[in-house]
């Protein structure tokens, strides 16, 4: 049993992982999280991640540098990535030897390793999750709006009520089911919740100091998340790249760079480079309200859209 003993000065809030999804891409991919709703594209089979695969085969721990928790429910997977490659020497090498598996192929280095792991966990995020994004941002967020609506109805007891069947919230206590067992005053630092695409059928907990303390559980809404249409098109992607491809698809409606930046998981100013760069050409067009610039597709981006099936 893992116990989370809030106290009156803890504070509880949410956030939304991008890089949490990456790592659960993966894992699903490996058969390490079962799962039934997510469909064969999300392997990865053919990605030269041999070293992250090896890192995510643990059975107990899989580190928590590979996805430091977020600061709220906007952080871009940008944001993460640069956290990883900023995380000191020392903390990856004792994640690193918490981690159950045959991890040999790694460098030696841990400055190398984390560079190594980070480039992967890049290139599995623009490759498995970036281009269907906005979709599962949309569970995320809808999963923290529903949560937000409970914890002002009735508090803390009304948020963990549902939240998972091996959580319960006792006498200000978190207590999550787990073969681990560790108690863990949260004081200050409170109780980040985060919501998240692959976390079905378990829970996770973050404890590992300095990290923030995380409690990951199952997004409501996870089962309908792929019954519609997906939210990319390869023969986009082939012409303008998987980002400006996401990007013309989800400005069917009228948004500013912040907007669109934290519905596709990217920092800003790489999202005001595609805009600027589909605007100029013509496949966008933009209008000012109030404060903000918002763009949208043009007649010429609607009519690209429509040539390939899209209405």
């Amino acid at each position: 049993m893992i116990e989370l003993v809030l106290t009156a000065a803890s504070p509880v809030r949410f956030g939304i992982s991008p890089l949490e999804e990456a790592l659960g891409a993966v894992q699903v991919g490996l058969g390490l999280r079962a799962h039934p709703v997510h469909p064969p594209w999300l392997t990865g089979a053919d990605l030269p991640i041999a070293e992250l695969r090896s890192v995510l085969s643990g059975r107990r721990y899989i580190t928590d540098f590979l996805s430091p928790p977020p600061d709220g429910p906007h952080t871009t997977a940008e944001a993460q990535l640069d956290r990883i490659r900023r995380t000191p020497p020392r903390q990856v090498a004792a994640e690193l030897a918490m981690v159950d598996a045959d991890l040999s192929g790694l460098p030696s280095n841990p400055a190398k390793a984390r560079d190594l792991l980070a480039d992967q966990m890049a290139l599995v995020w623009s490759e498995l999750v970036a281009p269907h994004w906005p979709r599962m941002r949309d569970v995320l967020a809808a999963d923290i709006a529903h949560r937000s609506r409970r914890l002002a109805d009735g508090g803390l007891p009304l948020v963990f009520a549902d939240l998972h069947r091996r959580v319960r919230l006792v006498d200000g206590t978190v207590l999550v089911e787990s073969r681990s067992r560790e108690r863990v005053r949260l004081g200050r630092r409170g109780l980040l919740l985060l919501p998240a695409v692959f976390a079905w059928p378990g829970v996770g907990v973050v404890t590992v100091p300095p990290w923030q303390p995380a409690l990951l559980y199952p997004a409501r809404g996870v089962a309908g998340l792929w019954g519609g249409r997906p939210d990319h098109d390869a023969r986009l992607a082939a012409v303008f790249g998987r980002t400006k491809a996401a990007v013309l698809l989800a400005l069917g409606e009228p948004l500013s760079t912040s907007a669109l930046a934290g519905r596709l998981g990217l920092a800003p100013s790489t999202v005001s480079a595609h805009v600027t760069a589909l605007r100029d050409v013509g496949i966008l067009t933009s209008a000012r309200s109030g404060h903000e610039v918002r763009y949208r597709r043009s007649d010429l981006g609607d009519a690209i859209l429509a040539g390939l099936g899209w209405s």
